[in-house]
Order: C-alpha cells, then sequence, then structure tokens
C-alpha cells in the first residue's frame, strides 16, 4: 500500500509540473508578442492600409491583413457549418450507429483532419491552375473551407454520438419524423457546435501555408472574390523577414492584433457552449 501511495504522489507532481510548464510556455509567448509588439502598436496600424514605404519602415498600417483574415474566415466558418452539419445529422440520426459506411466516413475525416494546410493549399492551387485560376479571396475561402470541415465534423460528431439512442426512440414512438428528431438533436449538441466553431475558427485564421498559395497577398482592400486578399499570418510573416528593425516589431504588433481577435473568439465561444449547455439533457 506504501509503494502505490509513493506511486501516486510522484505521478501527481510530474501531471503537476507538466501543467506549470504548458502554462509557462502560454505566458511566455504572450508576454512577448505582447511585449514587443505593444511599443509598435498605434491607431494607424490598425486604421490604414500599407503606405509607401511601409515595409521598410514608414507610413502605413495592415488593415488589409485584419480585413482579409476576417472575410476568409467568417465566409469560410459559414460554408462549413452548411456543409458538416447536415453530415453530422446524416451520420448519427439517419444511419445506424454500427454502419460501416458511417465507419468508413469517420476514418474519412480523421485522415483528412490530421493533414497539414500546406497540403490543402497545394491541392487548391493545383485545382486552380488546372481551371486557369489567379489567387483570389475565393481560393483562400475555399481552401480554408476544406481545412476546417473535417474539424467541424468530427468535433460535432464526437457530441452527438454521446446524445442518448432512446430520446431518439421516444421521439420515433410519439410519431416524430426524422426532420423533427434532427431539431431534438440540434438543440442537444448546440454547445459541440459552438465548442467546433471555436476550433475550426482558431485555426482557420492562423492558416497561412493554404491562404498563401490560393488567396495570394496584397495591399488593398478586396472588393470582389476574384481579387487577392491579405491575412494577418502572412503580414507577420512578411514583416517577420524583413530586414529593417522597425518592421520586424510591427511584425509583432500584427500578432497582437491575431492573438487579442483569437481571445476575444475564445471568450465569446465560451460564453455561447455555457448558455447552450443549459439546455442539454442530462
Amino acid at each position: 500500500m506504501k509503494a502505490k501511495f509513493i506511486e501516486e504522489k510522484v505521478f501527481k507532481v510530474f501531471m503537476i509540473a507538466a501543467m506549470l510548464m504548458v502554462f509557462a510556455f502560454v505566458i511566455s509567448i504572450i508576454w512577448t508578442i505582447v511585449e514587443k509588439g505593444w511599443g509598435a502598436m498605434s491607431w494607424d496600424m490598425v486604421t490604414k492600409l500599407p503606405g509607401g514605404g511601409f515595409y521598410i519602415g514608414k507610413e502605413g498600417g495592415f488593415l488589409n491583413a485584419i480585413v482579409g483574415s476576417l472575410y476568409i474566415v467568417g465566409a469560410s466558418t459559414l460554408l462549413g457549418l452548411l456543409i458538416s452539419i447536415p453530415v453530422v445529422f446524416y451520420l448519427n440520426v439517419y444511419l445506424k450507429r454500427n454502419s460501416k459506411l458511417g465507419y468508413v466516413a469517420r476514418l474519412a475525416y480523421d485522415v483528412l483532419f490530421g493533414i497539414p494546410s500546406i497540403v490543402y493549399g497545394a491541392f487548391g492551387f493545383t485545382i486552380m491552375i488546372y481551371f486557369g485560376l489567379r489567387t483570389s479571396l475565393l481560393g483562400g475561402i475555399i481552401v480554408v473551407t476544406l481545412l476546417i470541415i473535417p474539424i467541424f465534423i468530427r468535433s460535432m460528431d464526437e457530441v452527438a454520438r454521446q446524445f442518448p439512442r432512446d430520446i431518439l426512440e421516444a421521439a420515433y414512438s410519439l410519431g416524430a419524423t426524422r426532420l423533427e428528431t434532427i431539431k431534438v438533436v440540434l438543440r442537444q449538441i448546440a454547445p459541440g457546435i459552438a465548442t467546433a466553431t471555436l476550433l475550426s475558427v482558431g485555426r482557420a485564421i492562423g492558416d497561412a501555408a493554404g491562404v498563401m498559395f490560393t488567396a495570394g497577398y496584397t495591399d488593398s482592400i478586396p472588393t470582389s472574390l476574384s481579387q487577392p486578399a491579405a491575412t494577418l499570418p502572412l503580414a507577420v510573416f512578411f514583416q517577420m523577414s524583413s530586414p529593417v528593425r522597425e518592421v520586424q516589431e510591427r511584425a509583432y504588433a500584427a500578432a497582437l492584433v491575431l492573438t487579442l481577435i483569437v481571445l476575444v473568439l475564445s471568450l465569446g465561444g465560451r460564453f455561447i457552449t455555457n448558455r447552450f449547455s443549459k439546455n442539454k439533457i442530462k
């Protein structure tokens, strides 16, 4: 008994140390971004487009990257939800629990979940070349949508699979149609949808490799889907690659804005998740 007690204490110490290590890494990253980015942050940085000589330390800002990121993330998230929610309902309401088709589909989405974003970007770039398309806002939206669909489906599917089958059978026994049953399921998996959206938005807004091939980069704000679009991750990448110190500091300012956007989305997602959780059947 004494050996088991010591073993439990040792592993508890390891777990606490691992938790503190991760916490220290997070604080270190945030502190570095804030410390180096706050000095370069100004109202012009977030309200103006890059001016002449911006990439050698002169006037302007990265409003183009902020708007471009919001365009791509907003559109891809909406498309991802419209595609993913019907798939999740089909897997969990229409198919049997042990269906072979459901097993193969979940395996495929697991594989797609683990594919790096640069592979999606290369795939999208190849398709665009085949059809003679140029880098554009539409190309970035399509590739980011393909990137986050597996995240949506697997996250929501895990929640939907925990939904009690007895409730489905009770709904059917009362004469409810499958469409009416879906409304019941939707109300119960709403927290899962909110969490999946949060995860997907976090990955979408931080993706650089995929949009580099498909969305391109521009110093202006796109006014149509056929024009290229800048994003914050690419703004950080290009400015950090500059040999000019002032431009490198602006890269940290762009990273700070990106971090703040993710933080706001995370807090909003937590609020929505907690609110929907009140309607969940225990």
